[in-house]
């Protein structure tokens, strides 16, 4: 099909470009955005997950959940099953103490607690440090989550206490960054 009308022809283009522009983002192009569910299948929002230059910045855009402070952890594994027992640990590839309070370190995958507002709905940035979206591994970036067995986002019920026993409770939601490898 041709187009003889300039305007339209136009109007095309643009069209064409607005959708290339709004397709989803993959990890390969520095950004990557996740929709978490909750244990029940219902959609608890999205984390964006975009490069930096000095590590990974975490924009959380999130519903869905009940009001108050939640726990908020990068996992070791790309799985959320209901129960999202599959996403395995914290990722803590320096094998180091739970909690920001902790004398030995903390994990790499403990972020800050968030805050859920009265209507279910939480949004803001964390900036975690050191971590590659992409990999590989290397002195800018030492930690990678896209490893062989990938990783996930997790809303906890409770709040971590930032000690060196994780205290959050239940898995709330969970979101796979990136996919174990099959």
């Amino acid at each position: 099909m041709t187009c003889s009308n300039p305007i339209r022809r136009i109007a095309m283009t643009t069209l064409g470009a607005m959708a290339l522009a709004c397709a989803p983002a993959t990890a390969q192009d520095g950004m990557k955005s996740v929709d978490l569910r909750t244990a029940d299948g219902q959609s608890a929002g999205t984390a964006t997950f975009t490069q930096a230059r000095h590590g990974v910045i975490i924009t959380l855009d999130l519903r869905n959940l009940t009001p108050g402070p939640h726990g908020l952890h990068i996992h070791e594994t790309g799985a959320c099953t209901p129960d999202f027992k599959a996403a395995g640990g914290h990722y803590n590839p320096i094998d180091s103490e739970h909690g920001f309070d902790s004398e030995g370190g903390y994990h790499v995958g403990d972020l800050p607690n968030i805050s859920v507002a009265a209507d279910g709905v939480a949004r803001g940035d964390i900036f975690v440090p050191q971590v590659s979206l992409t990999g590989p591994e290397n002195d800018r970036y030492p930690f990678t989550l896209q490893d062989a067995d990938g990783s996930a986002i997790m809303v906890h019920a409770r709040a971590d206490d930032y000690r060196n026993m994780a205290s959050s409770g239940e898995r709330a939601a969970c979101g796979v960054i990136i996919p174990t490898s099959e």
